[in-house]
C-alpha cells in the first residue's frame, strides 16, 4: 500500500512539473514569434520602400502627445486603412509621468487610432487613487488643446505637456 501511495504522489508531482515546463516553453515560443513577426513586417515595409514612422511621430501626426507610450517599446503595427494600432512591449510595464500620473501597459496594447483620439483601448490602465483602472479611451479635443482626456471609468483631463516626451518604462510583475 505504501509503495502504491508513493508512486501516485510521485507521478502527480512529475505531471505538475512537466505542465509548468510546457507552459514556460509555450510562453517563450510565443514571445519569439511576436518578435520575429514584428521584425519581418519592418523588413517587408523597408523593402517596399515604405519606411515606418516612429511611434511618437505617428502619434504627433494624429494630434496626440508623442509620449503616451513608453520610449522602450519593442515595435508597433498600424493599419492605416482600418485605423488599428497595436503596440508591443517586452513585458508588462508602467510609466510615471511628470504630472504624477502613472500608466500601466500590458505586453500588447491594441487601440483604434483616429485624429486626436485613441479609442477601444485594450491593455492600458491608469492609477486612480490606489487602484489601477482600465483606460478605454484617450482624446485631445483640438490642436490648441492643452489637455488629454483619459476615460477610465470616469472621464478626466490631464495636462498634455506631461505626455510630450516618451519616458522609459519600468517592468511590473503583472498587468
Amino acid at each position: 500500500m505504501e509503495n502504491t501511495l508513493t508512486k501516485v504522489i510521485g507521478s502527480s508531482w512529475i505531471a505538475k512539473k512537466a505542465k509548468e515546463e510546457i507552459n514556460n516553453i509555450t510562453d517563450d515560443l510565443s514571445s519569439i514569434s511576436n518578435v520575429v513577426e514584428g521584425k519581418a513586417k519592418w523588413v517587408f515595409n523597408k523593402l517596399k520602400g515604405k519606411p515606418q514612422r516612429t511611434l511618437p511621430e505617428l502619434l504627433r501626426l494624429y494630434n496626440l502627445p508623442p509620449g503616451l507610450f513608453p520610449r522602450n517599446i519593442k515595435c508597433y503595427e498600424f493599419d492605416e486603412s482600418k485605423g488599428k494600432l497595436i503596440v508591443y512591449m517586452n513585458s508588462a510595464c508602467e510609466v510615471s509621468f511628470k504630472d504624477s500620473s502613472v500608466v500601466r501597459y500590458g505586453a500588447r496594447v491594441k487601440a483604434s487610432l483616429t485624429r486626436g483620439k485613441l479609442d477601444a483601448i485594450e491593455g492600458m490602465k491608469t492609477k486612480v487613487v490606489l487602484v489601477y483602472v482600465k483606460v478605454t479611451s484617450l482624446a485631445v479635443e483640438g490642436y490648441k488643446s492643452d489637455k488629454v482626456w483619459f476615460t477610465a471609468g470616469l472621464k478626466r483631463s490631464r495636462p498634455k505637456d506631461a505626455y510630450e516626451m516618451p519616458r522609459d518604462a519600468s517592468g511590473v510583475e503583472e498587468f
